[in-house]
């Protein structure tokens, strides 16, 4: 969908509707999340981050992510809303959201430098991600004690309600 130059790094994103996943961001544990984010939103996403400023980049993807997200979500025949609630082990996460012209993230998570990631990586990500795609999203973490858990419980939720919100209301490509 896009390629970007942020500080030293360069950025590429693709994204449509389908299954399959290849990324890489310098950061393992955001290419995981990621990962489960396509797998549950049934989404082919490519994520290229080339080595430099990981944070800003990661930043970068986050909006060119949204970026690809948003047509697919404006499709005449998609829903444009979502929602969903999905565990990792004893992790419990939850994700709503709906197509806006205010992009918003409310949660009841602390992202600072939670599952191992330098300072608030994942809020910036999330940021990112809602503004580019035009989306107003809540989280919410109803159980987990692992931080690893945690965000892959929300990744997980998030991914599902993009894939609903992206797709007719009987589940099918528009």
């Amino acid at each position: 969908m896009g390629t970007a130059d942020v500080g030293h790094a360069q950025v590429s994103v693709r994204v449509a509707l389908g299954e399959g996943a290849t990324i890489s961001t310098g950061l393992s544990v955001l290419d995981h999340l990621l990962g489960e984010l396509a797998r549950t939103a049934r989404l082919q996403l490519a994520v290229e981050v080339a080595p430099g400023a990981v944070d800003q980049a990661v930043a970068a993807a986050g909006r060119r992510m949204g970026e690809g997200i948003g047509p697919l979500l404006r499709v005449p025949g998609a829903t444009g809303h979502g929602s969903a609630w999905l565990p990792a082990d004893e992790a419990l996460a939850g994700a709503v959201l709906e197509v806006s012209d205010r992009p918003l993230v409310a949660s009841n998570v602390d992202f600072s430098g939670i599952g191992g990631l330098r300072s608030d990586v994942v809020a910036v990500f999330l940021q990112e991600l809602v503004a580019g795609a035009g989306l107003n999203v809540h989280i919410r973490v109803l159980e987990g004690k692992d931080p690893q858990n945690v965000l892959s419980a929300i990744f997980k939720a998030l991914g599902a309600a993009i894939g609903q919100a992206c797709r007719t209301p009987e589940g099918e490509a528009p």
